[in-house]
């Protein structure tokens, strides 16, 4: 009798996954533990295991079907007795509820093409042949920029499959824009003072081998502006039809990856330090690049900044991440000239995009907590002692 592999419960609130990638076909032999399948879902790509030993009998859901938790994606014919269960490991949720999810692990290169995971996963998402590129990296490596390389043909045009995270993405988006009304204020900010601060810090954040970017002051002085208008940590229950207000602080970084837009959350950011809150950052950064958070690091977030200041801009209408309430855009810093004692005196300066949901917060609301947040901002001090 064939042996039914049901999606497991990846992690909690995930009731669906996408199917990336299967790493086996029928009539495949199946080691125990042997990779068997990529599943996304809208917070992380997990590896699952195969459960048994046995010989891959028909695949029931085809890679990019969206499939519910439970139902059958798999049937092995075993060799062998049933020794483990789909459940590959436990998680401990939030709550401290045991829930049970797949292994999560980075998927491994076959063949003789030379690409990285990223590249490799890329590739997937856009549905091109890596056998058919040709790699511009060390000994004909693929890189990103192969990937984009046009057909060596005049005109047409070509068709990317709109799935994968890129979708995920996509549907998220479209679900809070259309479920909150959005508003969005801009502030300026001369940030002088914590430009000269930042300077000051960073030969220690050295010493202790962390680096040091303006997210972790901006981080402290949202803190101040959510604890004055707490209406900004919050969401709203629209079954219940109440207003849910957080008593953490859980601030959620955009992050611009391989596989898109994502949000990793920095946890109860009111209990610490401006170093800590830095190297946690860097973690969660580096773990982002090579495809290896965990559901716990995306989930749970009260509040997000995206920041585009590397790449510039003057100013945004960040789109929020529902269910929170607000996203603050955090642009680039430039010295610009600008008023002060009726003299023109050269500055740091910069603009701040707040974007709101209009059902729970007010526009005179978010702009007297911007006000909030700009002041400490500009008074950099009092964060080291916050």
């Amino acid at each position: 009798m064939a042996y039914e592999f049901k999606l497991p419960d990846i992690g909690e609130g995930v009731h669906e996954g996408e199917i990336a990638k299967w790493h086996v076909k029928p009539g495949d032999t199946l080691k125990e533990d042997q990779p068997m399948v990529e599943v996304m879902t809208d917070k992380v790509t997990v590896e699952i295991t195969a459960p048994v030993a046995g010989t891959v009998g028909e695949i029931l859901a085809r890679e990019g079907q969206v499939v519910k938790v439970g139902s059958v994606i798999i049937q092995i014919n075993e060799t062998g007795a049933v020794s483990k269960a789909p459940q590959q490991a436990q998680a401990i949720s939030a709550n401290g509820d045991k829930k049970a999810t797949a292994v999560i692990e980075r998927p491994k290169q076959t063949g003789k093409v030379l690409a990285a995971p990223a590249v490799r996963k890329l590739a997937h998402e856009m549905d091109v042949d890596l056998s058919r590129v040709t790699g511009s990296g060390p000994g004909g490596r693929i890189r990103k920029p192969d990937l984009a390389v046009p057909a060596p043909v005049a005109g047409g045009e070509k068709r990317v499959a709109y799935r994968g995270m890129r979708k995920r993405i996509g549907d998220h988006l479209v679900h809070a824009k259309h479920t909150a009304p959005h508003f969005t204020y801009v502030e300026e900010a001369d940030l002088t003072a914590l430009v000269q601060l930042k300077a000051d810090l960073e030969p220690v954040a050295q010493q202790k081998n962390i680096k040091l970017t303006y997210l972790p002051f901006i981080m402290k002085a949202v803190i101040e502006g959510l604890r004055q208008f707490p209406q900004l940590n919050s969401s709203l229950d629209e079954t219940a039809q109440e207003i849910v207000l957080k008593y953490d602080y859980n601030i959620g970084v955009a992050m611009a990856t391989a596989e898109g837009l994502i949000v990793p959350v920095v946890h109860q950011v009111q209990h610490k330090s401006l170093f800590e809150i830095a190297s946690e950052i860097s973690q969660l950064s580096d773990k982002a690049r090579q495809n290896k958070l965990t559901l716990p690091e995306l989930q749970g977030g009260t509040f997000t900044l995206t920041s585009i200041g590397s790449i510039g801009g003057i100013f945004s209408a960040p789109i929020i991440n529902y269910p929170e309430v607000a996203i603050i855009g955090i642009q680039k810093i430039e010295k610009r000239p600008v008023v002060r004692s009726d003299e023109i005196v050269i500055r740091e300066m910069t603009y701040f995009c707040i974007s709101c949901d209009h059902r729970v917060v007010d526009g005179a609301e978010a702009a007297m907590f911007m006000k909030t947040v700009i002041e400490a901002l500009e008074h950099p001090g009092r964060l080291l002692v916050a």
